[in-house]
């Protein structure tokens, strides 16, 4: 502690930590982490005042932006690929279990609770494409977990989430499921189309400064939970939508890909989308942590 040059900033700055006030081990490993890496990147850039003041100004109005709508500090994170990176930390994958991906920035809570086979859809569009989406959720040793939720979100064929358009329905293709005896989950919805997210405002700004696009491929959002195991945040991916290989945030995984068909007549849909989830147990969850 003491009189700081550019050579000891770092050091000081760290030794204070827990110098007048309580700090946990793991919030120490954090603050140590962060400064280390902060003014590491500031002394790599050679960042100036004036460029320091620009950036506090850009994470202030970022702030302001955030809604129940809209967390724009998500959507930043997002395009950085910090939230995939987050999440690939967060849930290690073991064995068959069913690999996860980001949440996004438009999950609304509490969606309508649906029966097994019902629809999400209600409004339609002109160039809609509706989907039986079915498949089997179970354990690591292959048997059907009965009474699973499933949460599901997409975006409208217009690609815009309803929380963001104020012509759709509230809770428009969004809605719960659950699991039969045997495992299996099934609902209508639509075709996902590939969409861009948010480029206006910070978020724009952010994907223009890094000369990148704003495009996501169509996919279907999951949360997967039932108490007893370790919750699957995921997302599907339609094998033949644009931008697959290229998505602005970085979430796509191999494991996620799945591909429409065309449905049999009596479906009652255009096409059909199967595809299976594997949970893991809390216990297992836990045991893996701790190694």
């Amino acid at each position: 502690m003491g009189i700081v040059n550019k050579d000891n900033i770092t050091d000081v700055v760290i030794e204070s930590l827990g110098q007048h006030g309580e700090i946990s081990a793991r919030d120490r490993q954090i603050m140590t982490g962060l400064v280390k890496h902060l003014h590491a990147f500031v002394k790599d850039v050679e960042l100036q005042h004036s460029e320091f003041l620009v950036a506090c100004d850009y994470l202030a109005r970022a702030g302001k932006l955030c809604s129940d709508n809209r967390q724009e500090f998500i959507l930043l994170a997002d395009i950085l690929g910090v939230e995939v990176l987050v999440d690939m930390m967060t849930n290690p994958v073991d064995g068959d279990e069913s690999e996860s991906t980001v949440l996004g920035p438009f999950y609304r809570e509490n969606p309508p609770v649906l029966p097994k086979g019902g629809t999400t859809i209600q409004m339609h569009f002109d160039n809609e494409e509706t989907a039986y989406y079915e498949g089997y959720i179970r354990d690591a040793d292959g048997k059907g977990i009965a009474g699973v939720t499933l949460d599901v979100w997409q975006d409208a064929p217009n690609g815009v989430y309803e929380n963001l358009d104020p012509n759709q329905p509230e809770y428009n293709l969004r809605g719960r499921f659950e699991t039969d005896e045997t495992g299996h989950y099934a609902f209508t919805a639509v075709r996902p189309v590939p969409y861009p997210i948010p480029e206006d405002e910070t978020a724009g700004e952010l994907l223009r400064f890094m000369g990148h696009h704003p495009n996501r491929p169509g996919h279907m959002h999951f949360i997967i939970s039932k108490d007893g195991y370790r919750p699957l945040i995921s997302q599907i991916y339609d094998a033949d939508s644009e931008w697959l290989e290229n998505d602005s945030v970085f979430a796509v995984k191999e494991s996620l890909i799945g591909r429409f068909k065309p449905a049999p007549a009596d479906m009652g849909t255009d096409l059909h989308f199967e595809f299976d989830f594997v949970l893991k147990s809390k216990a297992g969850a836990q045991a893996v942590a701790a190694e």
